[in-house]
């Protein structure tokens, strides 16, 4: 069977645009009563990172709209005809009757089209970061994450795991990529302050986004799990830490370190962490996480940006700048 292949990323689309292309439903709003109708919302997305709101204006025959509606599912793939329109500022994308919305089957579509591939070769990336294991002294130590990155459920989630929904490295591999871009900063780092504990400070690294293999999950698109949105990465990864410290027999003030690295490693209480950090190592994590997380995010805005405006600057909402793009 042929799959229907995706025509254009959401980012490109413009004002006026007729639309006939493949969406995956990230959100599924109400069913509602309007004028001359029945109509429903939803927020489509794909790997472009972008979202757009979506409208389905019905005619009077309520039970064929409703049909429509029931068979849609969040996390679904549906093929949209329709058109791009402004409202409030924002596009959204419009289907009026006797154009339509239909789901497609799973097999039928190609799955790379809603969540972004990585450009880094995940093997070469997965040998890097756990070479670095083989440098802790520490043998208890060593021992543990070693037996972290190697067991096989984790070895292979990990290597095409992304590292968010949105923001930053959120394709696949992008959590992989970001722990090696965040321990090859902190090798960094100690080449100015030999009395840091590297030690401490590489199995930090190593381990403080290691609660996002459980936060996240990867169905049509990059979502939570429903443990990910009630306890979030940072207190999955402390008791996933927990655990493991206890079964290797991890001295106390080590365990009780890599445990403050893991919590304080968004820096403040106020952007998630419980714990801000108390001490050199776990400063540096932050800092280093901070770094990779901010980089690629930027980096992304001016591609994306570069598509819409050829214009020098663009205002980003996140951070509330303009952003030099050329």
């Amino acid at each position: 069977m042929e799959k229907i292949a995706k025509k254009k990323p959401l980012s490109l689309l413009k004002e006026g645009e007729s639309v006939d292309d493949v969406f995956v439903v990230k959100i599924k709003k109400g069913f509602i009563h309007y004028s001359n109708g029945f109509a429903f919302e939803l927020v489509l997305s794909d790997n472009s990172g972008k979202s757009l709101t979506y409208k389905y204006w019905g005619g009077p025959d309520e039970q064929k709209v409703r049909k429509i509606y029931d068979s849609i599912k969040p996390d679904c793939v549906v093929r949209v005809k329709g058109k791009v329109s402004t409202y409030k500022g924002k596009l959204e994308l419009t289907t009026n009757e006797p154009d339509t919305i239909e789901v497609i089957e799973k097999g039928r579509y190609d799955e790379t089209s809603f969540v972004r591939v990585g450009v880094k070769n995940t093997e070469e990336l997965y040998n890097k970061v756990t070479a670095e294991i083989d440098n802790i002294k520490d043998e208890k130590l060593r021992r543990m994450v070693k037996n972290i990155y190697c067991a096989r459920e984790i070895s292979e989630k990990i290597k095409k795991h992304p590292g968010a929904i949105e923001i930053h490295h959120n394709w696949l591999g992008g959590l992989l990529e970001h722990i090696w871009e965040v321990v090859e900063l902190c090798k960094k780092v100690c080449e100015f302050y030999p009395a840091i504990n590297k030690d401490i400070l590489i199995a930090g690294a190593l381990l403080h986004d290691i609660g996002k293999l459980e936060e996240l999950e990867i169905t049509s698109r990059i979502k939570s799990t429903t443990r990910g949105q009630l306890l979030g990465h940072i207190t999955l990864g402390a008791v996933f830490l927990e655990r493991k410290c206890q079964e290797f027999e991890i001295d106390e003030m080590t365990k009780n370190k890599l445990l403050h690295i893991v919590v304080s490693h968004h820096g403040k209480q106020e952007y998630g962490s419980p714990k801000e950090p108390m001490f050199a190592e776990a400063l540096i994590v932050y800092y280093a996480d901070e770094l990779s997380s901010k980089t690629a995010e930027i980096y992304d805005f001016i591609e994306g940006a570069k598509n819409d405006t050829e214009d020098d600057f663009m205002f980003y909402d996140r951070i509330k700048r303009n952003v030099l793009l050329r």
